[in-house]
C-alpha cells in the first residue's frame, strides 16, 4: 500500500556536509539565517533572501530566482553532486543520548492524493503555495519531509545490519549539540525488500512538515496534467521523505503564551479559571505537567499547577482527549476570548525544546501577560487522530530534533 521508492540522491561530498546540512526553512527568521549561513549552508538556496536586500518581501519573485540561482551553483561549485545509482538512504540523528534511525526514500504523490499518507494539521494555502513555488523553480524537493511509520521489526533488522555493516557518509554533530548520521542502501536486495515491506504498510503519516508535503504533492499532479505522455513513472509522482518509525519518535510539548487577560485582572482570571480547572499555586520555580489533563500555568510572578475536572475531556474522543482541546475550549477562548488560534494576534506558540523558563521570560519582560504550558501529545495520539480522518487543533505537536535540510535532495527529471 505505501510506496517506498529509491532514486538517485543530490548531495554534498563528505567534506562539505556539515557545512551544506542546515536548519529547516521554517524554524528560523531571515535575520538569523543571515547569521548562521556560511558560504556552503543550504540557507542560500532554502532561504535565498538572505543574498537579497534585507527589505525585500519573502514572496517576491526575485526570491524564487534567487532560489533558483543559489542551487544552480551549489551543483557548479561541486558542492552538490548526484549519484549515479537508485538507492535508499538512512539518516539517524540522537539527541539526549538517543538516536532514531529514519528511511529515506521518496514517498508516492499517489499516496498522498489518495490519504494513504495520513494528516493530522490543516495547511494554510498561503504557505502552500510559496512552498509550491519553491518546488517550480528548483525542480527539486531541496528539503525532506518527516513521516512516521508503523514500527515493523523486520524494517528495523535491515536498517541495524547496514549500520553495522558500514561506515556512514556522513557523521557529524550540528552546532546545537545534535548528532546526524548518514548511510547508504546500496545493496539491491536490502532495497528491494524494504520497498516489499512499505508496500504492506497500510498508512504511513505526516508528522512534521505538512506545508511541504503539499507543495510537492501539488507540483507532481501539476506536472502530470502538463505532460500529454506522462507514464507514471517520472520522477514527479514521487517525492523527498525520511520515514521513521513511530516507536523512535519524541513529541514534545508545544506551549501558549498570551499578550493580555482580556480586561481581567490576574486574581479575576484565576477565579474564572477555576470553574474548569483546579488551580494550585505551585512557587515561583517553573512546574512541567507530569500527565495527560494536567497543566502548569505563569501568571504575575508565580507558577500554578492547573489540572483539567472531569466532564471537560473526553478519553473516547481522539480529539476531546487533547489537552490542546480542553485548553483552548475552557481558557483562551471561554475567558480569553481567543477563538481562532491562527489568525487571532494575541496569542503565539513556544516549542518545548525551549524551555519553560522562556515561557517566564516572555511573561516577566511585560511581552506576554500569562503562559501555559502542556503535557506533550503521545504518537499514539496522533495517529488515532489521522487514522480518524480529524485534525489536530494548530500547533499541538513539536517534534525534536528536526531534520536537517541538505544532506540529499531529491531532483524532479
Amino acid at each position: 500500500m505505501a510506496v517506498l521508492k529509491a532514486f538517485k540522491g543530490l548531495r554534498p561530498p563528505a567534506k562539505y556536509a556539515k557545512e551544506v546540512a542546515s536548519r529547516p526553512y521554517d524554524v528560523l527568521n531571515s535575520k538569523e539565517a543571515r547569521e548562521e549561513a556560511t558560504e556552503k549552508s543550504l540557507l542560500h538556496i532554502i532561504k535565498p533572501e538572505i543574498d537579497l536586500p534585507e527589505d525585500i518581501s519573502l514572496y517576491d519573485e526575485r526570491v524564487y530566482q534567487k532560489a533558483k540561482e543559489n542551487f544552480q551553483r551549489f551543483q557548479d561549485n561541486g558542492w552538490l553532486v548526484q549519484d549515479e545509482k537508485d538507492y535508499l538512504y538512512i539518516y539517524a540523528q540522537t539527541m539526549n543520548g538517543k538516536t532514531q534511525y529514519g528511511i529515506v526514500g521518496c514517498a508516492s504523490v499517489d499516496d498522498y492524493l489518495n490519504n494513504v499518507i495520513k494528516k493530522h494539521e490543516l495547511t494554510r494555502p498561503d504557505k502552500e503555495e510559496d512552498r509550491m513555488k519553491h518546488v517550480r523553480v528548483t525542480n527539486a524537493n531541496v528539503e525532506p519531509v518527516f513521516f512516521a511509520y508503523p514500527a515493523v521489526k523486520e524494517i528495523d533488522e535491515i536498517v541495524e545490519a547496514v549500520v553495522r555493516e558500514k561506515a556512514p557518509e556522513y557523521d557529524f554533530v550540528a552546532d546545537d549539540g545534535f548528532g546526524h548520521h548518514f548511510w547508504l542502501i546500496d545493496d539491491p536486495q536490502k532495497i528491494q525488500r524494504l520497498i516489499e515491506l512499505f508496500d504492506a504498510l497500510p498508512s504511513t503519516y505526516v508528522a512534521d512538515g505538512h506545508h511541504r508535503t503539499a507543495a510537492a504533492a501539488l507540483v507532481g499532479k501539476e506536472k502530470r496534467e502538463q505532460n500529454p505522455n506522462h507514464t507514471g513513472e517520472e520522477e514527479y509522482n514521487f517525492f523527498l521523505a525520511v520515514h521513521f518509525p513511530d516507536n523512535q519518535l519524541t513529541i514534545i510539548d508545544y506551549n501558549r503564551v498570551v499578550k493580555d487577560l482580556n480586561g481581567l485582572t490576574p486574581e479575576g482570571f484565576l477565579n474564572k479559571l477555576q470553574a474548569h480547572f483546579v488551580v494550585e499555586m505551585v512557587g515561583k520555580e517553573p512546574y512541567k505537567p507530569s500527565k495527560l489533563h494536567e497543566f502548569s500555568m505563569y501568571l504575575a510572578g508565580n507558577w500554578y499547577k492547573m489540572t483539567a475536572k472531569e466532564g471537560t475531556y473526553d478519553d473516547n474522543d481522539p480529539i476531546g482527549v487533547l489537552d490542546v482541546t480542553v485548553l483552548s475550549k475552557y481558557a483562551l477562548d471561554e475567558i480569553l476570548d481567543i477563538k481562532d488560534l491562527r489568525r487571532s494576534k494575541r496569542i503565539d506558540f513556544v516549542g518545548g525544546i525551549r524551555g519553560l523558563e522562556e515561557l517566564q521570560r516572555r511573561v516577566d519582560s511585560g511581552e506576554m501577560a500569562v503562559a501555559f504550558a502542556l503535557y506533550p501529545v503521545s504518537m499514539k495520539q496522533l495517529i488515532d487522530i489521522a487514522d480518524s480522518g480529524k485534525i489536530m487543533p494548530p500547533k499541538t505537536t513539536w517534534f525534536e530534533p528536526k531534520l536537517r535540510s541538505g544532506l540529499v535532495i531529491h531532483k524532479l527529471d
